[in-house]
C-alpha cells in the first residue's frame, strides 16, 4: 500500500475543503458550529455506531448461513478496517472487501472463495435500497430542485452507467461461463500494464469461480438470509439518512429526507470516481452546493457537512486505522491494496 500517495491525496482533499470554507467565510461557519446542539451531535454519533453494529450483524448472518466459523466480536474490527480502506484508498470503495474476506479466512480457516462470497453478498444487498433511493431522489430533484439541463443529463447518464455495471456484476456472480470470460479479460488488461507474471493469480481466480458462485447462489436462495439481509440493508440506509437529518437538527435546520437522499445519491456516484480517497473534497463540495440550492444557508450547510463527514467518514476511518496494528500492516500487502 502506497501510504505516501494516500496521505498526499488526503492532503489535496483537505485543501479543497479548506478553500470552500474560506470562500464561504470561516467566521460564519465557526459561528454556526458554535451554535450546534451537542446533544443532537451525540445522537448522530450513536446512530453511526448502531449502523456499524447492524452491518456487522448482517455479515455475521451471511457467514453463518455458509457455516463459516466466526465471532461477531472478532468480525467487528475486520469490518472497521475494511470500511477505512474503502475510505482512504483512491481505488475507491472496493479495496476493503478483499481485506475483510482475507481476515475472515485467516480467523476461520475457510477458503477465500467462500469468505469473499460473504462480503460480496453483503454489498449486493445494498444495491436494492440504493436503486429505490436513486429513483426517489431523481423524482425529487426533477420536481423540487432547479438544476441545469446539463446537470440533469449528467446525473441520469451516471446513474444508468452505474446501474448497468451493478447488474452486470450481479449477473457475473451467477453465470459461470461469463465469470470465466470476465476474469480472463481482466487479466489480459492487467498484462498490458504489468510486467510481473500473473499466471498463478489467474489460475487461482479461475479455480475459485465455481465455488464462489455456488455460495452466492445458495445465499440468494436462502429465504431467511435474503429477507434478513434485505431488511437490514434498508434499515441501514434509512439510519444513514436519519443521521444526516439529526445533524441538521443540531443546527436548528429541518431538511427533507428526500433532499438528504438526493445528496446521498449524487455523493455516492461522485465517490466512485477514483480521484480522491472517499471522494474527499468533491463530495463535501457537492453536499454544500446541493443543500444550499435547497435553501439551507451556506454557512449552515458547510458546518453541517463538516460535522456529518467527521462522523460518517473520519470517525470510521480513524477507528479502522486504530485496529490495523492488531492485524498487522502486512495484511494490506497480502491482499494487494494500493
Amino acid at each position: 500500500m502506497d501510504y505516501k500517495k494516500v496521505f498526499g491525496l488526503l492532503l489535496v482533499g483537505l485543501i479543497v475543503l479548506a478553500a470552500m470554507v474560506i470562500f464561504i467565510g470561516p467566521g460564519q461557519i465557526i459561528e454556526a458550529l458554535s451554535k450546534a446542539n451537542i446533544n443532537y451531535v451525540l445522537i448522530a454519533v450513536g446512530i453511526q455506531v448502531v449502523i456499524l453494529v447492524i452491518w456487522n450483524a448482517r455479515w455475521s448472518i451471511i457467514s453463518g448461513a455458509l457455516q463459516i466459523p466466526h465471532s461477531k466480536l472478532q468480525m467487528f474490527p475486520m469490518l472497521l478496517l475494511g470500511l477505512a480502506i474503502n475510505n482512504l484508498t483512491p481505488s475507491g470503495r472496493g479495496g476493503g472487501e478483499p481485506v475483510r474476506a482475507y481476515l475472515l479466512t485467516k480467523s476461520s480457516g475457510v477458503s477465500l472463495k467462500e469468505t469473499l462470497a460473504t462480503v460480496l453478498s453483503d454489498k449486493m444487498f445494498d444495491t436494492f435500497p440504493f436503486i429505490v433511493l436513486a429513483l426517489a431522489s431523481m423524482v425529487y430533484l426533477i420536481y423540487y430542485i432547479h438544476m441545469s439541463q446539463t446537470m440533469y443529463i449528467t446525473l441520469i447518464v451516471s446513474l444508468v452507467i452505474f446501474a448497468l455495471i451493478i447488474f452486470f456484476l450481479i449477473y457475473v456472480c451467477f453465470n459461470e461461463q461469463l465469470g470465466i470470460k470476465t476474469v480472463k479479460w481482466v487479466f489480459r488488461q492487467l498484462r498490458r500494464f504489468m510486467s510481473r507474471d500473473l499466471d498463478d493469480y489467474e489460475t487461482k481466480a479461475l479455480s475459485s469461480i465455481s465455488g464462489f458462485q455456488k455460495s452466492i447462489k445458495y445465499l440468494m436462495k436462502n429465504k431467511r438470509v435474503f429477507t434478513l439481509g434485505l431488511g437490514l440493508a434498508f434499515l441501514v440506509w434509512f439510519l444513514e439518512l436519519l443521521r444526516v437529518y439529526v445533524v441538521f437538527l443540531a443546527f436548528g435546520t429541518n431538511v427533507s429526507l428526500f433532499m438528504i437522499a438526493s445528496v446521498f445519491l449524487v455523493s455516492a456516484l461522485v465517490g466512485m470516481i477514483p480521484a480522491l480517497p472517499g471522494g474527499l473534497g468533491a463530495i463535501d463540495g457537492l453536499m454544500i452546493l446541493l443543500y444550499s440550492m435547497a435553501g439551507v444557508p451556506p454557512s449552515v450547510s458547510t458546518a453541517a457537512t463538516i460535522v456529518e463527514r467527521l462522523i460518517s467518514y473520519w470517525l470510521v476511518s480513524v477507528l479502522g486505522l486504530l485496529v490495523l496494528p492488531y492485524f498487522g500492516t502486512g495484511v494490506l500487502d497480502e491482499v494487494g491494496v494500493d
